[in-house]
């Protein structure tokens, strides 16, 4: 009977590790069931890479290596749409779903027909033209050297331009967020904007 009492645990404690082997392996597999299944598609987005020209195409996301020039019409952009070190992008009537990221680029010009569903970053580079483009996000010059027009815009964020140093003109751009100009030298030129938050510093007459 001791013996009988004794062996009773053990084999109940042989199920509950089998269970609890069950339930841990169930458990490991559902995030993982979490994670490959609904995220496969972005997991395996692809990248392609322009040096020369890209017509109506659809891509994931496209990058234009450094030294590079690319010239985009009418090129659709599932992800991210990126510039690199002295790199130049003529890009006209694209659609961006993600955002534009240029940084140390030579020259960014997003011309007439252009959407972007997320932001135009222009960071630390040189010239930039940006005209007749509708953004859902922000518009951001950022400590760009050489001359950076944005004009004519329909942008659902912020433009904010901050410590340019080769002249800025901002005209008839219209902004759902706020207009902020900060540190830039010379001041930013333009005028005719229209913005339902606030014009802020150099900008706040334009």
């Amino acid at each position: 009977m001791k013996d009988h009492y004794l062996a009773q645990p053990q084999s109940s404690l042989t199920g509950l590790l089998k269970r609890v082997g069950s339930l841990g392996s169930l458990l490991m597999l559902t995030p993982l069931v979490g994670v490959f299944g609904p995220a496969t598609e972005g997991a395996f987005a692809e990248e392609r890479v322009c040096r020369g020209s890209l017509g109506a195409i659809t891509v994931d996301n496209l990058r234009v290596p450094a030294n590079a020039t690319c010239t985009l019409n009418g090129t659709r952009i599932q992800g991210t749409l990126k510039v690199e070190t002295n790199a130049t992008l003529r890009a006209t009537a694209i659609r961006v779903n993600g955002n534009i990221q240029a940084e140390n680029a030579k020259l960014v010009n997003v011309l007439p027909g252009s959407t972007v569903g997320g932001s135009i970053q222009i960071v630390q580079g040189g010239a930039a033209r940006i005209d007749t483009v509708q953004i859902n996000g922000d518009l951001e010059f950022l400590s760009n050297g050489l001359r950076l027009v944005a004009t004519k815009n329909v942008i659902g964020g912020n433009l904010q331009a901050f410590q340019n140093t080769g002249g800025l003109s901002i005209t008839s751009n219209r902004i759902g967020g706020n207009l902020q100009c900060k540190e830039n030298a010379p001041a930013p030129t333009g005028g005719s904007n229209i913005v339902e938050g606030t014009k802020e510093n150099q900008c706040r007459r334009l």
